[in-house]
């Protein structure tokens, strides 16, 4: 029993978690681009799964659909969390985040329409995503000793930049929502809240709460906005007790299989052979806003709204920095976005995928060796006292 239990822990890590989540994207993009490359984009995009009720999916949809809905119900728990009992636990708190990650989101949106102009001026979302899982994953990695409320805020910002550019998707690019599932997917999250916080037997509770929670992300999924929103829904709405047992549980399984399964899908991207010369607007749209639009916008906001917080609320000087650096990872996101707004140009579209891994190559560049500085001097602040 003692092995087992130590994979467990290890699992449960979020150093184990991000080391998996960049050696699984590392690889991915490499494969993408040999001659391996065809067979496994082609695999992802194999579609399987009962038609009859419209879940004929692609296997990538599968895991960025399906599977990250798990990892988003995690994410949800924990920052509800922190929004009730934690870091983030007054509406002062709170707001710091938020602040910050509308002007994550203006900013960059900003710039990048700036840059392009009328090129393709319906990119404008392209940069406005944070990738939560990596973003998060880079801070285990380097920011061993940063005191938690920075993790927290990241954490926080991240969510609120996920649910805007889930809006986005839904409003901008979706074909038409199907207005009968949301409400059924509203109900459905309402009976989930009801039963989870009933005191009924365990034994018939659980099946339950689970068929439901199944319920509820195929509704999300039918009407039309992205399903992953599904996983925050429930993660705000379960009671708290029951949805804390569930994360833990399943925090092993999403560590080990599902980011390191959407770390490798997501990076299957060939890197499009692009000539430095005639790089479109577009490119250096998106390129500069995420690292830079992102590191403006975020460090603007949270700054004014720490001159009106009171001390030791939010993040702030260099702390806030290295969380501003961190969020231009879009990454994922992006790529998701760049594929919708630039589908009916595929020059320009190779650009966006070209401009978004180096953005985000940036953004992890700088954002790691500010998290790493600004542990390292954490750490050395907590041995001298």
């Amino acid at each position: 029993m003692a092995a087992p239990r130590r994979i467990t822990h290890v699992f449960r890590s979020d150093r184990y978690a991000a080391i998996a989540l960049a050696s699984a994207a590392a690889l991915g993009l490499i494969l993408a681009n040999t001659v391996a490359g065809p067979g496994l984009i082609a695999l992802t995009g194999e579609y399987f799964g009962p038609a009859t009720i419209g879940l004929d999916l692609s296997l990538g949809h599968w895991v960025t659909d399906g599977l990250l809905a798990v990892f988003f119900f995690i994410v949800a728990v924990e920052l509800r969390f922190e929004l009730t009992r934690g870091e983030l636990n007054s509406w002062q708190k709170a707001a710091a985040p938020t602040v910050a990650a509308l002007g994550g989101v203006i900013v960059p949106a900003a710039l990048y329409l700036a840059i392009a102009g009328n090129t393709a001026s319906g990119g404008w979302p392209i940069p406005t995503a944070t990738d939560i899982a990596f973003a998060l994953g880079l801070i285990a990695l380097v920011g061993r000793g940063l005191p938690p409320r920075i993790r927290v805020f990241l954490l926080a910002l991240a969510v609120l930049d996920d649910l805007v550019a889930i809006l986005i998707i839904a409003v901008v690019f979706a074909q038409g929502l199907d207005l009968g599932a949301l409400i059924g997917a509203a109900t459905a999250i309402i009976a989930v809240c009801i039963v989870s916080a009933s005191r009924g037997p365990k034994a018939v509770r659980y099946p339950v709460i689970i068929l439901l929670s199944l319920m509820t992300w195929y509704l999300v999924f039918v009407s039309g906005v992205h399903a992953t929103i599904a996983g925050v829904a429930l993660g705000f709405f379960m009671s708290p007790k029951v949805s804390a047992r569930a994360a833990h549980a399943l925090l092993p399984v999403n560590n080990a299989v599902i980011l390191p399964l959407f770390a490798f899908v997501a990076a299957l991207v060939v890197i499009p052979d692009v000539s430095v010369t005639p790089l479109s607007p577009v490119f250096w749209g998106i390129g500069l806003a995420l690292p830079v639009g992102k590191f403006v916008g975020i460090m603007i906001a949270g700054s004014l709204i720490a001159l009106t917080a009171r001390k030791g609320t939010g993040v702030r000087g260099w702390d806030l920095a290295a969380v501003a650096a961190v969020s231009g990872i879009g990454f994922t996101v992006s790529l998701l976005m760049n594929e919708l707004a630039l589908a009916n140009n595929e020059a320009l579209r190779d650009q966006g995928v070209l401009a978004v891994l180096c953005g985000s190559a940036v953004s992890i560049v700088v954002g790691g060796a500010l998290l790493a500085w600004r542990a390292r001097a954490s750490r050395a602040r907590q041995k001298s006292r």
